[in-house]
């Protein structure tokens, strides 16, 4: 087999897409209504106009929660591989995962007496 008998079919299928997009993209700006109008800047389309200005402060303890969400979300994604080939690994990985799982505990721990996971 000569090199492009083995990427031809990748060639085809990339130029495809291409077209695809390409056509897709042009198609929308035919096609789409398009109407310049002073409503359209407003960042709240609803039929309502916005009151008072468009910026608000957000508290920390919505940031707060999000790190936490990630910090178990990442968490998940490193026990679940782990739990489906547990009889397979030695034991020292065993240890291992235990000790990943204290550290996150106590992360939990923490956070839960500092207050963050608290509705105010």
């Amino acid at each position: 087999m000569s090199f492009y008998d083995q990427w031809s079919a990748i060639l085809i299928a990339a130029i495809a897409g291409f077209i695809l997009v390409f056509t897709a993209l042009i198609a929308t700006r035919i096609l789409a209504p398009f109407a310049r109008e002073r409503a359209k800047g407003i960042s709240y389309e609803c039929g309502m106009l916005p009151i008072g200005r468009n910026w608000a402060q957000i508290h920390v303890r919505y940031y707060l929660i999000a790190i936490v969400f990630l910090l178990f979300d990442v968490e998940t994604v490193f026990i679940f591989p782990w739990a489906m080939t547990y009889l397979s690994l030695a034991e020292f990985i065993f240890w291992q995962m235990i000790l990943f799982i204290a550290i996150l505990s106590l992360g939990l721990v923490y956070a839960w007496k500092r207050g963050v996971l608290e509705w105010k």
